[in-house]
């Protein structure tokens, strides 16, 4: 009777193992392995319910099948025991998976929150330092009594009063791609478009903007690093793709936010692009600092896409 209460109990303890075996199936990513393991307690259960059947119906009592009885009995609790602590294993696995990616976040936030900084104290360099020494150049170019210069020498001060107004105008762009204050001031969706403008001549490409965001501010780091990805992905656009359309999507969902972008230009190898960059490494780790995950989709003739989903509460 004690021999039959214990077969009981290892066949249900044989059948948990397998119940927690095959829980464990999608944290080991489908391992094979795991898989023909999982099969194992599956049919070490049904083992142990024939031998239970063996003992009750067919009234095998000699000595082997005793000891093979509680061989199997032993076996069945050990191998409770041991699928117990191996989820408790691939537990405390996941927890240090995700206490890494948390400070891998953390550190990547870091270092874009200490890029920012750098940007805006260059910015502020070049607009406070630069930007009054090259006005005061062309104040003092323009007043040059021109009227008694030989030809030659009208050529050559105008040519040097263009190349200052090219330096002014190049210093203030600078300027504001280090530092957008309309970005600070009014908000990603402004900050975006303001970006269009500047960026797009001659009407090369065809670039909109979809949001229903409608005036919603984000928190400061999230909006920094979306301008900065979609600043990437544009100029990516127009340096590579040969594209005529693009846009760019950001939509509020509850507490999720999703951003997508899009263009119809000559796509690309995703294999080659990663090898050589092309900003795609810039993007990911910006996403990361996000907690977000990031798709992107390209083949050759058939354009890109990017998909970006984090939490934003």
């Amino acid at each position: 009777m004690i021999l039959q209460v214990s077969i009981i109990i290892s066949v249900i303890l044989q059948f948990a193992a397998f119940v927690i075996a095959i829980k464990l199936i999608s944290k080991t990513k489908f391992n094979i392995a795991w898989i023909s393991i999982s099969v194992g307690f599956l049919l070490m259960a049904l083992r142990r319910l024939n031998d239970l059947y063996t003992l009750i119906y067919l009234k095998d009592n000699s000595m082997q099948a005793y000891i093979g009885s509680w061989i199997a009995v032993v076996i069945s609790i050990t191998m409770f025991i041991a699928s117990f602590y191996i989820r408790k294993i691939f537990d405390l696995i996941n927890k240090l998976s995700e206490f890494r990616k948390q400070n891998e976040a953390k550190v990547i936030t870091a270092i874009i929150s200490t890029e920012e900084k750098e940007r805006k104290h260059f910015a502020k360099e070049l607009h406070d330092g630069l930007g009054p020494v090259l006005s005061s150049a062309k104040m003092s170019i323009s007043a040059i009594e021109k009227s008694n210069l030989e030809e030659r020498n009208k050529i050559i001060l105008g040519k040097t009063e263009m190349a200052i107004d090219s330096a002014i105008a190049t210093t203030k762009e600078i300027s504001y791609y280090l530092n957008p204050h309309i970005l600070e001031f009014y908000g990603l969706e402004k900050g975006i478009k303001n970006f269009i403008r500047n960026v797009v001549v001659n009407n090369q490409v065809s670039i909109t903007i979809d949001t229903n965001l409608n005036g919603l501010r984000l928190l400061n780091n999230i909006e920094v690093i979306l301008y900065r990805i979609s600043c990437e992905l544009i100029n990516n656009t127009l340096k590579h793709a040969s594209a005529t359309n693009a846009n760019v999507k950001i939509m509020v969902k509850g507490c999720d936010l999703i951003f997508a972008y899009e263009d119809n230009g000559v796509g690309f190898d995703m294999d080659a692009v990663l090898d050589k960059g092309m900003g795609l490494t810039n993007i990911h780790s910006r996403v990361q600092a996000l907690n977000g995950k990031i798709e992107i989709k390209s083949s050759k003739g058939k354009g890109v896409c990017v998909l970006i989903e984090f939490k934003i509460k």
